[in-house]
């Protein structure tokens, strides 16, 4: 088993990653997330949108520890904001008015919480008018992993992948129009409508991929500000459903699992070994799939090694 460094930096661009196998001591980990507001391309074809981001990129990068670990972390509102922000971590258990208090362009939010219960949640901008800075890109993902490592309840996946549902609005919607759902365009996949689904946009050029009959294990956040998500693997099962990703929270053989807004789940598809096979990862509620909230997870021999793995398990 691979063992992090005493003290580890996580920066916007890169997300920790762990190897469980065994308990492990726990560590302190350093997180530091710039927030930029910036133009980034919301869809395949590259289309410009102006979006608020933790650390430029919609989600913001993942952030992954140990249960047990302490969670030392920075927030830097960059001086050419024009808006104050705060961070809001799911996975934490302190003071609303203290540590997720927001702060204006120019400064810094710093405080530390230790990851109690294993998971993955959501973490997002708290700063009023919430739905606006949700609505605007301000969300990511933490994943806390189980300090007793995998077992027979929670065994090791051969692939993992970080997926993030979300709303795009209209360029000037305002925080008003979107809590109403007045100008929404289409479900974001990781920053993008359709980002693995070259089947309903010729522009994507990514898929997941699988060799058969590997177990691919899916870190889910619904980062939608008003709407659930039915997520469902077209022409599979989910093997396993863990909710809010936590391993004594278990389910087997789940068609459809249904994911409140700012909810996470983990879970695990199983594909048959005998054959290449495809499945699409849907939100069953239609008009977020085909808005956007598909994508298409590829089975087959020589699926490429470096995706879901090492910690590349959120794909760009």
């Amino acid at each position: 088993m691979s063992i992090f460094k005493s003290i580890k930096q996580v920066t916007a661009a890169i997300a920790a990653a762990a190897i469980l196998a065994s308990p492990a001591m726990a560590e302190v980990v350093k997180v530091e997330i710039p927030v930029i507001e910036k133009e980034i391309a919301v869809d395949n074809k590259g289309t410009m949108q102006t979006m608020w981001t933790f650390g430029g990129t919609v989600p913001g990068p993942v952030v992954r520890v140990k249960e047990g670990d302490i969670v030392d972390f920075t927030l830097i509102n960059e001086e050419g904001n024009k808006q104050s922000h705060s961070m809001d971590f799911h996975a934490a258990a302190v003071d609303v008015l203290d540590e997720f208090a927001a702060v204006k362009p120019g400064e810094k939010k710093h405080f530390k919480f230790k990851a109690t219960s294993p998971g993955v949640f959501i973490y997002h901008c708290g700063a009023d008018p919430m739905v606006e800075h949700i609505g605007r890109g301000m969300y990511g993902v933490i994943i806390v992993d189980p300090k007793e490592g995998y077992g027979e309840n929670y065994p090791k996946p051969d692939r993992e992948y970080v997926i993030v549902h979300s709303d795009l609005f209209e360029p000037g919607t305002t925080a008003e129009q979107m809590l109403e759902g007045d100008g929404w365009t289409s479900t974001l996949v990781n920053g993008k409508a359709f980002h693995y689904d070259p089947l309903h946009d010729p522009n994507a050029s990514l898929m997941l991929q699988s060799e058969p009959g590997e177990r691919v294990r899916f870190y889910f956040v619904n980062a939608h500000v008003n709407k659930s998500v039915a997520l469902h693997p077209i022409a599979g099962i989910w093997e396993r459903v863990y909710n809010s990703g936590h391993p004594f929270n278990l389910e087997k053989g789940i068609q459809t699992y249904l994911v409140p807004a700012a909810s996470g789940a983990t879970l695990d598809l199983v594909s048959p070994s005998d054959r290449d096979t495809n499945n699409a990862i849907v939100d069953h509620q239609m008009k977020g799939a085909l808005n956007g909230g598909i994508s298409v997870l590829m089975n087959a021999e020589g699926a490429d090694p470096s995706l879901g793995k090492k910690g590349n398990i959120l794909i760009r």
